[in-house]
């Protein structure tokens, strides 16, 4: 029988991909979340037995324990919070008014316009 090797051999899997708008990443036809501030960058998906480590720029960002169901969503409640919190944030963004005033034209200077003021046809 051979001896071990001095250091162990790297198990697992380990893939990198860009974050997509809903905050999930998939591995083995299971959804993961992640946390919702890293969306659009690319972050390093590691998994073993056990756990499902997210990180981005060295920084974990998300970590569950390995599911081995099959179709499952499994939601950190504080990813959820965060993503409801920028999507509150995003929305209250979008209602505000821009402070560009538009000009309003009365209907006539269109007929004016187009040379049909007082034509009866």
């Amino acid at each position: 029988m051979l001896l071990l090797p001095p250091v162990a051999p790297c198990t697992g899997w380990s893939y990198q991909t860009r974050l997509a708008r809903d905050h999930y990443v998939c591995l083995d036809a299971n959804d993961y979340s992640v946390h919702p501030g890293v969306i659009g960058r690319c972050v390093q998906v590691s998994a073993d037995l056990q756990r499902v480590r997210v990180s981005c720029e060295g920084k974990l960002v998300a970590d569950h324990p390995r599911c081995w169901a099959r179709h499952h969503s499994l939601t950190d409640p504080a990813h959820a919070e965060a993503a409801a919190a920028l999507r509150k944030k995003r929305v209250s963004l979008a209602r505000q008014p821009q402070g560009a005033d538009v000009e309003r034209r009365a209907l006539a200077d269109y007929d004016r316009a187009l040379g049909l003021d007082g034509e009866v046809a």
